[in-house]
């Protein structure tokens, strides 16, 4: 009885530590590779494939397509998923398929063939990523999740810059099926360390008996309720889950053609040569790998929403400057703002719906998100191509996405804080949450 301070209690904190500093190297390096090598690395080098296979930009544009098709298909099916096997069985197999897939491309000539599993590569982008939410919030503390999303929602930038040292050694000795090999292997090796981790750690579990756990620690049934997939499909009608979603749509409507648009409207619309377009892209690559865990560090202090206002201000103030004044180096600070907000405004999302919500809810809620965010991309995308092609210039698209930014500010002032009892809905008092939150593993 003299002992105030039981022996036992540092071990779990140290334990609890150690797991959420690994968890989020691994799930960073999962996001690097689905969105790294899936989603760019063929865009990087379809020039060597074309000459060796040749194929057109007709089958390029084809299979492009097809993988944002994968990125939708998969995002409803990972959710559906995520909520009978559960998160970390969903993410360990998304990342075995797409090391699978990279390493299975350079073995083939087929073009179809290749499709197909750029196609499935697309895919495992989202179905990897879905399941995140649910994953950090079981292992991360509350106070903590933005800073863990945000770096998260870089490992896109980290496996860009993999690409740029990889790609030069191997396609410029005409060893482009080398460069697949090499990446999938490393994406299978690293799978396998993820794979013990994640036993290690508890986070294979069956929803169902983790739905008991936690009514099990709680005496109000409406409490466990809401971390259920059923109650996640309910929130449709909850509003700032609706406000959320339409969000992520908005997003991808303005940000995915704002990347996708950029050198074309640097260099065909304004003139700059391939030289500093390039510079530009760079620069925006090395901000984008620190910025998704600045502003997410950020976040964690001053709150999700300030942190979203914060972004969509750089994002709006980036687009207005290509539009108004893009001469000299103005570009190149347009750049830097988009590099500001793109990479953390995808981490501060979900950041807020593991601040919202917990368990299957939280993982079908941030799984829809993916879905429409998709959707507002091909929306995007077409209406920038429609606008190049009725006006001859990039650049209205351009005001378009200025005037999205404000609609998206907009929204983002609708939300509830983020641990709030307007955004906990059947959850108990604000007070009882942070302390909840953060400690449920």
């Amino acid at each position: 009885m003299t002992h105030t301070v039981p022996e036992p209690l540092p071990k779990p904190d140290r334990t609890r530590t150690i797991a959420a500093f690994v968890i989020t190297v691994i799930l960073t390096s999962f996001v690097a590779a689905t969105y790294g090598f899936g989603f760019y690395l063929f865009a990087q080098i379809v020039t060597d494939m074309r000459k060796d296979l040749g194929f057109g930009y007709t089958v390029v544009g084809t299979v492009t397509a097809a993988g944002q098709l994968g990125f939708l298909a998969f995002a409803l099916l990972g959710t559906w998923v995520s909520t009978r096997l559960g998160g970390g069985t969903v993410t360990i197999g998304s990342a075995v398929l797409c090391g699978l897939c990279l390493v299975l491309i350079p073995t083939t000539d087929s073009i179809v063939l290749i499709g197909i599993l750029l196609t499935i590569l697309g895919g495992t982008a989202a179905s990897v990523y879905v399941p995140l939410v649910e994953i950090v919030g079981r292992v991360v503390d509350y106070r903590h999740r933005g800073k863990v999303l945000g770096l998260i929602s870089s490992g896109t930038s980290y496996g860009v810059f993999v690409n740029s040292l990889l790609v030069p050694s191997f396609v410029g000795s005409g060893n482009w099926r080398g460069l697949w090999y090499c990446v999938g292997l490393g994406t299978l090796a690293v799978t396998a360390v993820a794979a013990y981790a994640f036993k290690r750690f508890g986070l294979f579990y069956s929803p169902t008996s983790d739905r008991h756990d936690e009514a099990g620690h709680t005496e109000d049934p409406a409490a466990h309720d809401t971390t259920s997939a059923r109650a996640g499909w309910r929130m449709v009608l909850v509003r700032w889950v609706v406000i959320v979603w339409i969000i992520k749509f908005l997003n991808g409507f303005a940000c995915m053609p704002f990347q996708n648009y950029l050198s074309p409207y640097l260099r065909e619309g304004l003139g700059f040569d391939i030289d500093f377009a390039s510079q530009v892209w760079g620069v925006i690559a090395v901000i984008g790998m620190g910025a998704g865990f600045a502003v997410g560090w950020l976040s964690d202090r001053i709150g999700v929403r300030r942190s979203m206002m914060l972004c969509y201000a750089m994002f709006f103030t980036s687009a207005v400057l290509l539009v108004v004044a893009p001469v000299g180096y103005v570009p190149m600070v347009s750049g830097v703002l988009f590099a500001l907000a793109f990479y953390p405004i995808y981490g501060l999302v979900p950041a807020y719906v593991s601040k919202s919500a917990s368990g299957a809810a939280a993982t079908v809620i941030f799984g829809v998100t993916n879905v429409t965010q998709g959707l507002g991309g091909i929306v995007g995308n077409y209406t920038a191509g429609f606008l190049k092609n009725v006006t001859g210039d990039f650049m209205w698209y351009y005001v378009v996405i200025a005037v999205a930014t404000v609609v998206l500010g907009a929204l983002v002032l609708q939300l509830p804080g983020e641990g709030s009892a307007d955004s906990f809905v059947g959850r108990p008092a604000p007070n009882a949450v942070p302390d909840k939150e953060s400690s449920h593993v």
